[in-house]
């Protein structure tokens, strides 16, 4: 089985398979992390090492306190400063902002997380062996609706020749829906992005408002996150200070894809964050600040996923879980061109984001693709960010 990454607008065989040295003092607040104990230092020049351009890491207390590191660059041409806790795009992790947004609306009696799709978008969701009135909101929100990824239609292995195009979320829906469905609804999980380009539409359709109002209301606001956002349509660029972030061209050579149209991801991965908010944010969803009980509780519902990179990874409503050295975490990780972050939450209410400013399949020299999906030597260097954020997750 292919592997598919999240958020996937990568590469071509990523898709098919699958952040010198600057730290910073400051007050201790979401927006500036206090300066960072030497391991988280030394954990992101070690992923510079290996060929990253840029890492910062951040780490959050229980009590809220954050300190962060970065190693690196900001620019490759100009060997600048990483800032401290610059905005990133953040994949996937977009997915869990989705979800929570959603299971507000169940709160609400808006949504019914076992009701069928064509209920709330009676008529949009057809296609070869599609049964819209089998696939509920809950197999969206858990990947488990069977319905085809729409990122193998767009992706290319130069990222800079889809970074220009803005595709609007029925646009994106037709191209997945021009597929066959992977397997009947329910049958198992398989991770794909077009289940959260529907979860958004179907959010739109609820609430008569715009996904990204509905995230500034609901979690932007009452969180007082002042760098995370959805990006309005057109907007290509990153509205705070960042790292410029990085890919493989079709040369080989890394370039600058900062200035980048997400549309094609959406509700599915096109937000900008920075480390610490993400913090913030995945500690208020597992703290209950968000939600009610009854609904985190569905949210941390998983199934296993037999992801080949997290240990024991198991997926629920928006979140994924790994075990690792400090217990079973929960977060959601994200991918998109020109920046990898990886994000967890402990068992103790200790948060971890690491940001590097290239994805993996951009800094590993050697192939990408093996007869049964990636070959072992890549998922042994994308696993390289798990463990960084193992380490700074373990260690005083």
């Amino acid at each position: 089985m292919k592997y598919t990454p999240k958020f996937a607008v990568i590469t071509t065989a990523l898709a098919a398979s699958l952040a010198f040295t600057a730290c910073t003092s400051q007050a201790a607040t979401k927006d500036a992390p206090e300066e960072a104990p030497k391991v988280l230092t030394g954990i992101a020049e070690r992923l510079v090492e290996k060929g990253y351009p840029g890492a910062i890491i951040t780490r959050t207390s229980p009590d809220g306190t954050a300190e962060t590191a970065t190693a690196g660059t900001a620019d490759l041409a100009a060997d600048t400063p990483i800032p401290a806790d610059g905005e990133v795009r953040i994949g996937s992790a977009s997915k869990t902002f989705s979800a929570v947004v959603a299971l507000q609306l169940v709160e609400e009696g808006l949504l019914e997380l076992d009701r069928s799709v064509d209920t709330y978008l009676p008529g949009i969701i057809k296609g070869e062996g599609i049964d819209p009135k089998a696939i509920t909101v809950r197999q969206l929100l858990q990947h488990t609706s069977g319905l085809p990824e729409y990122t193998t239609e767009v992706i290319v292995n130069e990222a800079s020749a889809d970074r220009d195009i803005y595709r609007s979320p029925r646009d994106v829906l037709d191209l997945a829906l021009g597929q066959p469905a992977i397997f009947p609804a329910g049958e198992r999980h398989q991770y794909t992005n077009t289940n959260y380009i529907v979860l958004g539409l179907i959010i739109e359709r609820v609430t008569q408002r715009p996904l990204a109002e509905q995230i500034h209301d609901r979690i932007v606001t009452p969180l007082d996150l002042k760098h995370t956002y959805l990006p309005e349509p057109g907007e290509t660029g990153l509205r705070g200070e960042h790292p410029l972030g990085y890919h493989k061209d079709a040369k080989g050579e890394l370039r600058d894809v900062t200035e980048y149209d997400s549309s094609t991801a959406w509700a599915s991965g096109a937000m900008v964050s920075t480390p610490a908010e993400l913090n913030t944010f995945m500690k208020a969803v597992l703290d209950g600040e968000l939600l009610e009980p009854a609904e985190l509780d569905q949210m941390l519902t998983g199934i296993p996923t037999g992801d080949k990179i997290i240990p024991g990874s198991t997926y629920g409503l928006g979140l994924e879980s790994g075990e690792l050295g400090a217990g079973t975490a929960w977060g959601h990780n994200g991918y998109i061109p020109g920046y990898q972050t990886i994000n967890t939450v402990a068992e103790d209410g200790t948060a971890v984001t690491i940001t590097t400013t290239a994805l993996p399949p951009a800094i590993y020299d050697g192939p990408l693709d093996g007869l049964d999906g990636p070959p072992e030597e890549f998922l042994d260097f994308a696993r390289l960010s798990i463990d960084a954020l193992d380490e700074a997750l373990s260690t005083p």
